[in-house]
């Protein structure tokens, strides 16, 4: 099967698209910069609301920032754009920068030297175009589902570490949340050549007292019951990608062990004097809080400056609820393919974005495949079909001192021998409905 790089592989030196808008700027400052863009193979065009193409344009400004950063704020979809500053008239634009930046703006810059300026700013927009191309290319969109700004972001940082840096990654967030397929695209998307599979190696599992053979190998007769050498997973990568799972799990004087190779890519096997070389890109992904960790001494410092050359946090469900719905076709289709998924009853449908995920992706997908299993086949999904355990719960009966008078429901209440916390929502209950009325 050919890679994601194969698969998903857009002509870096292509033209570029790129919506423009000015804010204050005059036309004898705006002209050199559609006129330098242009020769740098820029396509500019007026910015349509209702169109999603181009994605990304440049705001062209002169004079207040305050003014530009308001035209930004109002075009920015929640980072579903990406949005190039330029300040035409040049000059450093100190603290303002960053106001842009919290506005929706991407990256900040000046136009002073034509040449240069024209450079830098095509490069930007070409960098940014050939991640989107990458991001929805077929094969990661179905792979990584999901187009809620929160998650194209992710999206998009994963493949612009994996195509254009050697960076090691740190990818945290909850337990379900896709971490090791993030990792998996990082691996796809790397660009060295001849790479093998991606090496895992999940760091809660690792027996202390046999972490030196899973880590560095051993040789034959290195311990009881070595009865050949063995390769471990810094050798087992070289060339390619070492994902260490949980990475939070490893105690701290196994931390220290791994700096060396981390830092110099060299090694020794269990039982060998013999230095060996590994070359790898290493990924790592934990659900812990590795700043607490730290502030606590079980995780070391050093060692988190070396696997964290780039940090992806990724959202877990509940920030995402706009992706449950086409995850769970995605999943009802990879086990269901015999044709395609079927609508949702508007109470099933309810309940699925509603529900809460506290093992978010992995969560839906367990929910997905068991009303897959009581599924017909045929028609639309149904509340039938949704497991005895997931059917919402009926509504609490209504007491029977309770009624729609404040001060009589309280009296009668209180003559039944109700408790104080029933007695509380009850006054609340009836309080509200008063209100509303």
């Amino acid at each position: 099967m050919p890679s994601t790089a194969t698969r998903c592989n857009p002509a870096i030196e292509s033209p570029v698209d790129a919506w423009f808008e000015v804010v204050g700027a005059s036309d004898s400052l705006v002209q050199p910069v559609v006129r330098g863009l242009g020769e740098r193979g820029v396509q500019l065009c007026s910015r349509d609301p209702v169109a999603d193409r181009p994605r990304n344009g440049v705001v062209v400004f002169a004079g207040s920032a305050a003014a530009a950063a308001d035209s930004i704020h109002a075009v920015a979809d929640g980072g579903s754009e990406r949005i190039l500053a330029l300040a035409a008239n040049g000059g450093e634009l100190g603290d303002d920068s960053w106001g842009l930046l919290r506005a929706g703006a991407s990256d900040v810059l000046s136009w002073c030297d034509a040449e240069s300026s024209a450079r830098q700013v095509a490069e930007r927009l070409r960098r940014w175009q050939t991640i989107d191309e990458l991001v929805e290319c077929a094969h990661v969109q179905e792979f990584l589902v999901g187009e809620s700004p929160a998650w194209r972001a992710v999206l998009r940082d994963a493949v612009e570490v994996a195509r254009f840096t050697e960076a090691a990654v740190l990818i945290t967030g909850e337990s379900g949340t896709g971490k090791e397929r993030v990792a998996q695209l990082i691996h796809e998307l790397d660009p060295r050549p001849n790479k093998r599979r991606l090496v895992v190696l999940d760091c809660s599992t690792v027996v202390p007292s046999l972490s030196g053979s899973e880590f560095f190998g051993h040789e034959k007769g290195a311990f009881t019951g070595a009865s050949a050498a063995r390769e471990g997973a810094f050798e087992l990568a070289h060339g390619s990608t070492l994902f260490l799972d949980e990475v939070g799990e490893l105690p701290a004087p196994l931390q220290a062990e791994l700096l060396r190779v981390i830092q110099e890519g060299t090694f020794k096997r269990v039982g060998s004097n013999t230095w060996r070389k590994s070359s790898f890109r290493l990924i790592c992904a934990t659900n812990r809080d590795l700043a607490d960790e730290q502030a606590k001494g079980a995780f070391r410092n050093d060692f988190y400056y070396r696997i964290a050359g780039c940090t992806l946090h990724l959202p877990s469900l509940r920030e995402r609820r706009e992706d449950i719905l086409p995850l769970f076709h995605h999943f009802f289709r990879e086990a269901h393919p015999e044709g395609r998924p079927p609508e949702l009853e508007d109470a099933v449908r309810e309940l699925l974005v509603s529900r809460p995920y506290p093992g978010n992706v992995r969560d839906l997908r367990s929910l997905a495949l068991r009303i897959v299993h009581r599924y017909l086949g045929a028609g639309v999904v149904s509340v039938g079909d949704i497991p005895d355990c997931e059917r919402p719960a009926p509504a609490p009966q209504r007491t029977p001192w309770r009624d729609g008078d404040f001060a009589h429901s309280i009296r009668r209440a209180v003559a039944q021998g109700a408790t104080p916390a029933e007695i509380a929502a009850a006054a609340a209950d009836v309080a509200s409905v008063a209100a509303r009325g």
